[in-house]
Order: structure tokens, then sequence, then C-alpha cells
């Protein structure tokens, strides 16, 4: 049996009303803004201190959180997934942290230990990883000899491991190399100590 002319006014009327009638979409949440206080890393954090009308809330915890529009109310601590979604964009083209790599000598003049001649590749590999890396080579000595000849074997020393680093992205005019000789040693010793940590180039890559 067709349907008449009337069922389908009829039926019209019907999907009209029904659509005037459906429920509107939700509206779109609102961001909601706050500090998160990540750790450095190496599993160190720091402090945060977030100032509102409200006072001061303090952050010194790995993840701990405060709403900046409740800013010195109570803090909570944001989940690694909170994080990844809110910040993750962000935080995926932020710079690298600085690196600091040390490479140890062998005693009396500059050449390297086995050790550190395959830690070489691992220098290179980190400048690779940055698209306009900044590197910072400070030659060290022992305090076994005089104080002018340690900073001129510590020079040596940065100088050889500046000619070592070959790499693509390693642009000259952003190396720095410079002596401290038997200064700023590493393991503190009386005069005429041979110590082995001691004898090290520390390499920063930015």
């Amino acid at each position: 049996m067709k349907p008449s002319c009337a069922s389908l006014a009829a039926l019209g009327l019907a999907t009209w009303v029904l659509a005037g009638c459906a429920t509107p979409p939700p509206p779109k949440p609102v961001p909601v803004s706050y500090v998160v206080l990540l750790d450095n890393g190496d599993g160190t954090v720091g402090k945060v201190l977030v100032t509102g009308r409200q006072g001061v809330t303090t952050l010194e915890k790995a993840r701990e959180s405060t709403l900046l529009a409740q800013a010195g109310g109570p803090s909570f601590v944001a989940t690694e997934a909170q994080i990844a979604q809110d910040f993750g964009a962000a935080m995926a083209i932020s710079p690298k942290k600085p690196v600091t790599i040390p490479l140890y000598f062998q005693s009396g003049g500059a050449k390297l230990t086995p050790e550190s001649e395959r830690e070489l590749a691992n220098v290179i590999a980190e400048i690779e990883g940055r698209d306009v890396p900044d590197i910072s080579i400070v030659g060290h000595t022992d305090t076994v000899g005089d104080a002018d000849l340690n900073f001129r074997i510590g020079l040596d020393r940065a100088r050889l491991v500046r000619s070592l680093l070959q790499s693509a992205k390693l642009n000259p005019g952003n190396v720095t190399v410079e002596s401290h000789g038997e200064k700023n040693l590493l393991v503190p010793t009386a005069d005429k100590v041979d110590e082995p940590r001691n004898r090290r180039v520390e390499i920063t890559v930015r």
C-alpha cells in the first residue's frame, strides 16, 4: 500500500519536530591553564613559586602542578599522560639540555686512554643530534709537574680533542678551546700527585 500525501506530510512534520527538539552538541571544553614542575632529566628538581590572588603556591616535586586561576591554592600531581597530552608538542621542539662528557688521558701528554678513544663516537653522536651545536672544550691535568707546564699540556689535550671531533655540523666558530691546567681538579689532591681522573678534557655540548 502506497503512503498517502497526508501521511507523507505528517511524516515530514514529525521529522521537522524531531530535528528541532534534538539535543544541541555540548560546548567545547575551556582550556585549563596550569603550571607543572618537571624533573631535570637526572631525577633532580628545582622549585617554582606561582603567585596569584590567593597567595603563593610552591612547587618542588616532580609533576607537582597548580592551576593558574587558583594560584595560591592547593597543588596537585599531574599524570604522565596528562603532561604528554598538554605539553607533548612543546616538549618535542624544546632544545636539548647541555651535556658534559669527560675524556681521560694517559700521563704526561696528549694521548687519550683507549676507553676515551672509544667514547669519541658518543660525543660526535651528541653533536650530530643538535641543530646548531655549541661546543666548549676544556683541558685539565693532574698536579705532577709545574703549573705552567700543566697549562700547556691541558691546552694540547683540548686542541687534540677539537681535531678529533669531525662532524658535518661542527662549525669552528661555535667551538671554544681553553685550558685550566692543574686548576679545578676533579679529585682534590696535594701537589705532585698522579691522579688519572684529573687528566681529562671536559666537552660540553649545547
